[in-house]
């Protein structure tokens, strides 16, 4: 992850999840999670950048 994904993540974690997989299900999700809380949505955004791709 670089600075700048990092950055957009902490400030605006759905954008940060949309530069780093695109637009899809982990997107949706965690614009409902930041919507029902800053925190579940800043967690599942790193859990989701984070985590090794699958192919």
């Amino acid at each position: 992850m670089g600075f700048w994904r990092i950055l957009f993540t902490i400030i605006l974690p759905p954008f940060g999840v949309l530069l780093g997989k695109g637009f899809g299900w982990a997107f949706l999700l965690n614009v409902v999670l930041t919507l029902l809380g800053y925190l579940p949505g800043l967690i599942h955004a790193f859990w989701i950048q984070t985590r090794p791709a699958r192919y």
